[in-house]
């Protein structure tokens, strides 16, 4: 497959997952695509990065499922906050365990998950739709007894963006966290990876172990190649996070005419206009 024809795929408010952790490893490849399409009234599902936040930018999310929308080293997203700030997004917000646990609950075809995570925090409050349950195997008040049912976070289609893949679908990380993906490819109902470099089956171990095979085909509906398909998150091995180019980003976000020309410098063509853009961009600051 090719980017135009995952996002092609894609529909009018679906619910998105989209994998990776902050700034790390997002599939930005896919998501600036989606921002260049039409689609729209998105619900996404996700540990938020710069990929929720564009999404808002572009008014695509009419919704956002997450325990934090952070770049990281800049602890807010900017255009999220901006979205947030105008009323203009929903969201709904877990703590980061009870996130995790709907993700497997969703994985796993269960109606709920039970877990102690996020007991006596505010975000019963702000989440008032959460249940508790008891345990059944409850003998008295010193073992508490008492959990939140996290619901399963279903998900229309997942995207994320891996090291390497075969083009069957198997998909290999490696850096030194899998985040969270294998849980977002078995919740979703479909899952579209995109990585750095497709290589052959039997070549998928000559850079990492058995266990770097997070994910696999069975799980997934579609592959593409995307070298620097995450910038500017961070991608090791293949590269690290651009910092100078996500304090770039950040500082277009906080001026209208700033992000105009952001927007129109890097994100008016397609991925390999962006990848252009970005390296001209490079040499002019060295």
């Amino acid at each position: 497959m090719d980017i135009d024809e995952v996002v092609g795929s894609l529909e009018s408010g679906m619910t998105i997952g989209i994998g990776g952790w902050g700034s790390r490893r997002k599939p930005m490849a896919l998501v600036r695509a989606i921002c260049r399409s039409d689609l729209t009234d998105l619900t996404v599902v996700s540990y938020g990065g710069p990929d929720v936040g564009l999404l808002c930018a572009y008014g695509k999310a009419k919704a956002v499922v997450a325990p934090f929308v952070t770049l990281d080293s800049v602890p807010l997203e900017p255009h999220f906050r901006a979205a947030r700030q105008a009323g203009a997004v929903a969201f709904t917000e877990y703590d980061e365990g009870m996130f995790m646990f709907g993700l497997y609950a969703a994985a796993h075809r269960l109606p709920f998950l039970p877990t102690p995570a996020g007991l006596g925090s505010d975000v019963l409050k702000v989440n008032p739709h959460l249940r508790t349950v008891r345990s059944p195997y409850h003998d008295g008040p010193e073992d508490g007894g008492e959990l939140i049912a996290v619901p399963p976070l279903k998900m229309d289609a997942a995207l994320v963006h891996m090291n390497r893949a075969d083009r069957r679908g198997n998909a290999q990380y490696l850096g030194p966290d899998p985040y969270m993906d294998d849980l977002f490819a078995k919740a979703a109902g479909r899952t579209y990876v995109s990585c750095e470099r497709i290589v052959e089956t039997a070549g998928l171990l000559k850079e990492g172990p058995l266990q770097s095979l997070l994910i696999s085909r069975s799980h997934v509906a579609g592959v593409v190649e995307t070298p620097g398909g995450a910038h500017f998150t961070l991608g090791e091995p293949d590269h690290g996070r651009d910092e100078r180019f996500q304090r770039l980003y950040v500082e277009s976000a906080s001026d209208p005419e700033k992000w105009a020309a952001f927007r129109d410098r890097f994100l008016s063509g397609d991925e390999a206009a962006y990848q252009a853009a970005v390296r001209a961009w490079r040499e002019g600051e060295r």
